[in-house]
């Protein structure tokens, strides 16, 4: 009914655990020439004996130039929760694993348990019940609002399900012994924020790469695990929606459409204890 993304290995096993894994360089930013030929080169198919490009094993610099900083700042900020996508258009493979993989192998979790499992949901069968999934639960949330604001719920698009080429579904593994407890024993939902944070390294990759992922969360997770076929202490992070994108904008949709407001950098406040 769906695919899992193996990021670890080249196994045939989706449910393996990947304790005896080698250890992998760490990821060192290349200079701009190097990026500059490794995407050239990229684009050429060429790809390393482990399954990166080139660009990503270097041995370059640690330290990271203004104009670096500066363009990171900027990935950041034009980074979007996109629901309109080209339908049409299909993500190119190499880029979506390239993204995939520089960021489920970079990714921080909590005592290295690296409690991330990816299914990719490709079936007309496992799709359908996704969005059902969602249409039930949306409706639900529609009853939980009166007036203005339930008007405006009603106008807006919170997913992008029905267009989306590509759709994972990112579960946290509760029950995975990678890592032996260390961090989680006082704080197991610190697994999950480790979810989390891989999943915002893959939005910048992604984004950095002109594609665009949207974060549906208006899901019964429970059932949707159930629909899947996903063992049972696997927890829904989040179920992704990517793709090219229809238009670019710096600001929320939410913003633009007069739901929310983002906080100003006077509102925002570090409080000192």
């Amino acid at each position: 009914s769906c695919a899992f993304v193996d990021l670890l290995t080249r196994s045939n096993d989706p449910w393996r655990t990947q304790r005896n894994r080698r250890h992998q360089p760490r990821f060192q930013s290349p200079s701009r020439n190097e990026i500059i030929a490794a995407q050239s080169s990229f684009g050429e198919g060429k790809e390393s004996d482990n399954g990166y490009d080139s660009a990503c094993t270097l041995q370059g610099r640690r330290d990271f130039s203004p104009d670096f900083q500066l363009e990171f700042e900027q990935l950041m900020h034009w980074r979007r929760d996109v629901r309109r996508f080209q339908k049409d258009k299909p993500v190119d493979e190499k880029i979506l694993q390239r993204a995939i993989k520089s960021a489920f192998r970079s990714a921080p979790s909590v005592g290295l348990s690296e409690p991330w499992r990816i299914v990719r949901v490709e079936s007309e069968r496992a799709k359908e019940a996704a969005v059902k999934n969602f249409e039930v639960e949306n409706a639900d949330a529609l009853n939980g609002y009166a007036g203005d604001k339930r008007r405006k719920y009603a106008s807006l698009k919170l997913s992008g399900m029905v267009e989306a080429p590509v759709q994972l579904a990112v579960f946290c593994d509760d029950g995975t012994t990678k890592g032996a407890g260390l961090g989680a024993r006082t704080m197991p939902e610190m697994r999950r924020y480790s979810v989390v944070s891989a999943i915002t390294l893959f939005w910048l990759a992604a984004r950095s790469a002109g594609i665009g992922v949207g974060w549906v969360s208006i899901l019964d997770a429970h059932k949707l695990g159930k629909d899947l076929g996903v063992p049972s202490d696997w927890a829904l992070v989040g179920y992704l929606c990517i793709g090219y994108p229809e238009e670019d904008n710096d600001s929320p949709e939410l913003e633009r459409c007069g739901w929310e407001t983002r906080m100003g950098d006077d509102d925002f406040v570090i409080a000192s204890v």
